[in-house]
C-alpha cells in the first residue's frame, strides 16, 4: 500500500476528501484523495473545460441519469465527486 502522505503531497491537497482544481492537468479538472474507512484512493475527475449545468435543467438531469449507477458507488468513484463538485 502507498504511503498516505505521499498521495496527499502528490495530489497537492490539504487533506482527505478535499477536492482541488487542477488547471494545468491536460484532461482532468479536479483531483481528490478519497478516504472511506481504511481505504485511500487518488481520484482525478471531471473533463477539463466542461462546465456543469443549473440544477433541474435537461442537461443536468441527463448527466445524472447517465451516471446514476456510478454515483451510487459512493466516495470512492469519480462520478460521485463529479456529481458533488461539478453538477
Amino acid at each position: 500500500m502507498r504511503d498516505k502522505d505521499y498521495l496527499l503531497e502528490r495530489a497537492g491537497v490539504t487533506g482527505y476528501n478535499k477536492p482541488k482544481r487542477t488547471p494545468n492537468h491536460p484532461t482532468k479538472s479536479h483531483v481528490v484523495v478519497a478516504k472511506e474507512g481504511d481505504k485511500i484512493k487518488l481520484i482525478r475527475f471531471g473533463a477539463q473545460g466542461a462546465t456543469g449545468s443549473p440544477d433541474g435543467s435537461a442537461r443536468n438531469k441527463a448527466w445524472k441519469a447517465r451516471h446514476a449507477t456510478n454515483i451510487a458507488k459512493g466516495k470512492m468513484s469519480a462520478a460521485w465527486w463529479s456529481n458533488k463538485i461539478k453538477w
